[in-house]
């Protein structure tokens, strides 16, 4: 089993502060031209996946001799990220961070569904980055325990069905054992009212995308954003 994989996705110059939360055990893998992203950030992915029509030549002689290149079909019905992460939950890992962006909506949108895939719902700390948000991602039946800044902004929304049994604590508006239908207001921009920015939050079923603003933890180069998760 492995500690943390981090994937990066999407041509998007990744940020210095979330290259500097990246532990320097964790395995990164490229997707497609989010090899050349991550390259550039200063990481040494050890795999390539994806069709490879968008990383670059030097990027792709790079992985050729560095690292192990997983290439799929152009013509597949699983987009490059999809195919990445299912890559990287059968490696078992304790996390699994998403890191990515884009100015496509399509993309976006496709790209955080994907967090929602059934083969993820084992990994038991599942977050990611997309245009520098971050966004924890609960496979119910879960809890997870956040450690975000004191007075900053989250919402919670749905992927897929339903959730049932949402409860948050540590917020301005709590919510218990409430009903989330995909993509509704009730969970957006709701305030972290805990002074030490704990806040817990519970769903029964369904998946849960938590969008924050992780608290840094100066003794560690990970988000303290992630501590418990139950299945």
């Amino acid at each position: 089993m492995n500690e943390h994989i981090v994937i990066v996705t999407g041509a998007t110059p990744l940020a210095p502060r979330i290259v500097a939360m990246i532990p320097s055990s964790a395995i990164v893998l490229g997707v497609d031209s989010g090899l050349d992203a991550a390259l550039e950030a200063g990481l040494r992915p050890s795999g390539l996946i994806g069709d490879l029509d968008s990383v670059s030549q030097d990027g792709l002689a790079w992985a050729e001799a560095h690292a192990t290149v997983a290439r799929h079909p152009t013509d597949k019905t699983q987009t490059d990220t999809e195919l990445a992460l299912a890559f990287a939950a059968d490696m078992q890992p304790e996390r699994l961070t998403m890191i990515g962006g884009g100015d496509r909506l399509d993309h976006t949108i496709a790209a955080i569904g994907a967090l929602a895939a059934r083969h993820l719902t084992n990994v038991p700390l599942l977050d990611g980055w997309w245009n520098g948000h971050h966004v924890d991602v609960i496979h119910g039946p879960g809890r997870r325990e956040l450690h975000l800044e004191p007075g900053s902004t989250l919402s919670l929304l749905t992927i897929g069905p339903k959730c049932d049994g949402v409860g948050i604590s540590g917020v301005r508006w709590p919510l218990e054992k409430q009903r989330l239908e995909p993509v509704v207001g009730l969970g957006v921009s709701n305030e972290v009212t805990d002074p030490g920015g704990v806040v817990a939050i519970t769903v029964s079923s369904g998946v849960l995308t938590v969008f924050n603003v992780p608290r840094p933890d100066p003794s560690a180069n990970t988000p303290t954003d992630s501590l418990v998760e139950e299945h």
